[in-house]
């Protein structure tokens, strides 16, 4: 079920994309930033041992900020090790700041890649063109 939902959705912002392609179109406005997307991984020549010396403190501070409402899902990587969080903050430079006072950025042993999110803008022609947020 959930392959067909996501499959739905990938071919509406397709059909978006191409909606009225003949014909000049204002530019949409921009989606606000509502969430950072942080991938985190090892740096490279980190030995694990170092890392997991450090785990215990590293799992405490997260755990305050999941609870402090900065982050709002963690999940690990598939296949590799590492960590995803989708955080509840807009700015990617906070982001970055928060991520790097947790126990392995301040030991250099972890770097996160920060993608902002935002709503999915081609939803917006489904409420038509004169249809603004506030």
């Amino acid at each position: 079920m959930n392959n067909a939902l996501a499959g739905s959705i990938a071919a509406l912002i397709i059909c978006l994309m191409g909606v009225d392609g003949g014909r000049a179109q204002s530019a949409a406005p921009p989606a606000p930033t509502t969430r950072i997307l942080a991938v985190g991984t090892l740096n490279r020549g980190v030995d694990p041992a170092a890392a997991r010396a450090i785990l215990p403190t590293e799992v405490q501070e997260t755990v305050k900020l999941y609870l402090d409402g900065k982050i709002d899902q963690w999940f690990s990587l598939q296949g590799r090790p590492g960590v995803v969080f989708i955080l509840n903050v807009t700015d990617a430079t906070a982001a970055r700041e928060m991520l790097e006072k947790l126990p392995l950025g301040q030991a250099h042993l972890m770097s996160f890649e920060l993608t902002p999110l935002a709503p999915l803008n081609p939803l917006r022609q489904l409420l038509g063109a004169s249809t603004r947020s506030p």
